[in-house]
Parts: structure tokens; sequence; C-alpha cells
């Protein structure tokens, strides 16, 4: 029987989950000596101008309300940017940064601007794809004292551009779609060379409220729908760093308990080998409002 294993991808979006989802994620990971890789949101936490997407995207609202977004997020990080000031994320906090990979985690690059990147990324002149990486790499580097390796695109959302400037980096992967195994991007009939490494799993954010899925069980769920070989989960430092937390020690412990072991995103791009070229459109997935990057059909 071929083992299960889990390569866990968090994404840090906000100034609060910066500052207090991370810590808890490190605490409650020290406990089962897991690692995960983290991407960080490195400029403005503007969360309050995603209120514009109840009038954009069909379904945020109901999905708001499903997850009870504002208690997981809090009503002061839901103001940020519009009635308050939008904080500098990486900056004020570098030593979050610094202690998540000197606990030996893997750090990569979210975004500068999650809501900008999220919403406007396909509207973006090129020269401005490539100035919102550029912003978070240099930071990335002056916090860190090297360059980033790895990025995750906020919400999923990709371009030809975005696609273009990641290859320009010379990164070692990224991990921007939704899909079902490690491949490598051709968009709009263009091949980039960067490694894909795709989540497989869904979030708690698109299953909570659905089919009797809660924070109590939540973590009965992932375990019941981890296949053999390579998974990759999402989780947020919002939430199971945070508001669902108790759910995500519950589903570290039943890891534990049925053999699944967790790894970085890099531990397992040292696996793969003979990846395919798949095609990647921008599509929507059940329990997301709004579209997805999605790994699409073999290109020969």
């Amino acid at each position: 029987m071929s083992e299960k294993i889990v390569a866990l991808k968090v994404d840090v979006d906000t100034y609060a989950g910066t500052r207090d989802g991370v810590p808890n994620l490190l605490a409650d990971m020290a406990r089962f000596d897991v690692k995960a890789t983290f991407y960080f949101s490195m400029g403005p936490d503007n969360s309050g101008k995603a209120i514009r997407r109840i009038f954009t995207r069909p379904g945020f609202l109901k999905k708001m309300l499903r997850t009870k977004a504002p208690a997981a997020y809090g009503f002061k990080t839901m103001l940020y940017g519009t009635l308050l000031p939008a904080p500098m994320i990486a900056e004020s906090l570098p030593q979050v940064l610094r202690g998540t990979e000197q606990q030996g985690h893997e750090v990569g690059i979210h975004c500068w601007d999650h809501v900008k990147w999220h919403d406007y990324l396909p509207w973006f002149p090129k020269h401005l794809t490539a100035m919102e990486l550029g912003r978070a790499s240099a930071l990335f580097e002056e916090i860190l004292g090297h360059r980033a390796t790895t990025t995750a695109a906020p919400g999923w959302t990709v371009s030809p551009d975005s696609l273009e400037v990641q290859d320009a980096l010379g990164l070692s992967y990224s991990s921007d779609g939704r899909g079902s195994a490690p491949f490598y991007p051709v968009m709009h009939g263009r091949r980039f060379r960067t490694l894909q490494i795709p989540t497989t799993l869904p979030t708690a954010d698109e299953i909570l409220g659905t089919n009797g899925i809660t924070p109590d069980n939540i973590h009965d769920y992932y375990c019941k729908n981890i296949k053999e070989g390579l998974n990759v989960l999402t989780i947020h430092a919002e939430l199971e760093g945070g508001a669902i937390r108790q759910s995500f020690v519950h589903m570290l412990e039943r890891f534990q308990q049925d053999g699944v072991r967790c790894i970085t995103l890099g531990e397992a791009v040292q696996d793969i080998s003979g990846a395919p070229a798949c095609n990647i459109t921008m599509g929507e997935i059940p329990g997301r409002a709004g579209k997805v990057a999605i790994q699409g059909d073999v290109v020969r």
C-alpha cells in the first residue's frame, strides 16, 4: 500500500493572520513535529476593499455568511483599507517571517497586495504584475536575507503575464492553482517553465457549512478524502490558526494516528520527475466565489 502524504500549504492573507494566526500554527505544528510551507502577504492589508466582491462575484456574500467570515477575520481587519488605514504586514512583523523559517518551515511569497492581485490581476498591464511581485520579492530578501524560491497566487488567480514574471524570478516552483498532480503550465497557448504544485483538496472555507460539515467534524472529511500518494492541502492562518484552530489540531491528531505523513511543498518537489505540461485556465469550483486557476488536460 502506498503511503498517504499531505503537503501543507499555509496562506497568510492579513496582518492579524500574520501576527496571531502564524504563531498559533507554529505552536500546534511543533507539538506534532510537522513542517509546512508558509506563503506571506508582504505589503498592505487592504482586506476591507474585498467588500466590493458582494457586487461583482455571485455567491460571495453567501460564502461570507456560511463561513462566518466576520467573526473569523475580525471586524477591524474587514475595515482595513477603507475606514481604517491599511497596515503594512511584513514590514511591521518581520520577526514572524524570520521565526517561521528559523523553526524549520519553508517560507515563500503570497503577494504584495492580496486584494489588489485577487480582484484585478486580469486587467493588470505586465509592468504592474512585475512590480507587485518585484516589491514583494525585494522586501522578502531584505527581511530573510535570501531570495524567495516559491510563490503562491492570492485566490489561485493567474494570468499569462504572472506566469511569465514567475519564470523570470527563477523560482524552484509555485503553487498557484487547483488540480490533481504537479505540472508545467500552459496558458493561452504559451508554455511556462516554473513547476506548479496545485492544491488537491478543498479548503475549509469551501466546505464548512455544506453537507453537514462543521468545525467539529471537518477533520473527518479530510481523513476520509486523502488518497494514497501526494495530497496538497491549503490552510489559512486566519482560520486554522484562529477561528477553527481546534479543528486543525484534531486533524493533526488524526493524521498522526492514521500514519499520514505531513511535508512541505519543497520536500514534495524533491520526489517529482517527469511532470507533464498541462493547460491551466481560470474557472469555477464548488464553494468558492469567483474563478480560480484549474489544471486541465495534458498538452502533448
